[in-house]
C-alpha cells in the first residue's frame, strides 16, 4: 500500500509563487518516478511535471516550462513542484502520482486558484 498525501495548495495572486509537496508512505515500495497533474474545471486531466528517482531526469508541459520546477528527495520519497509567476489558467486540483514498482498511485489533490 502506498499512500499520498500532498500540501501546499491555496489561493495566490497572478505572478505569485506556491510550492506544493506530495509525500509517499508505506513500506516495500521503491518509486520508479513522480510527477504532478492537473485538472480545471472543465478540462481533462494533463501532465504538468514528472522525475526519474533514478536518473533525475525531468519533463515538463510546455504551458509550464521556464515557471514550474520538480524535484524530488529520493530518501525521503517526496516530490515538490514550485510554481513561479502564476496564471489564472494554472488554476487546478493538482494531483500527485507516483509509479511504484510497476503500478500508479494517485494523491487526493489539492487546489491552486490563482486570481486577484
Amino acid at each position: 500500500q502506498v499512500q499520498l498525501v500532498e500540501s501546499g495548495g491555496g489561493l495566490v495572486q497572478p505572478g505569485g509563487s506556491l510550492r506544493l509537496s506530495c509525500a509517499a508512505s508505506g513500506s516495500g515500495f521503491s518509486i520508479y518516478a513522480m510527477g504532478w497533474y492537473r485538472q480545471a474545471p472543465g478540462k481533462q486531466r494533463e501532465l504538468v511535471a514528472v522525475v526519474t528517482t533514478t536518473g533525475g531526469s525531468t519533463n515538463y508541459a510546455d504551458s509550464v516550462k521556464g515557471r514550474f520546477t520538480i524535484s524530488r528527495d529520493s530518501a525521503k520519497n517526496t516530490v515538490s513542484l514550485q510554481m513561479n509567476s502564476l496564471k489564472p489558467e494554472d488554476t487546478a486540483v493538482y494531483f500527485c502520482s507516483v509509479l511504484v514498482n510497476g503500478k500508479g498511485y494517485w494523491g487526493q489533490g489539492t487546489q491552486v486558484t490563482v486570481s486577484s
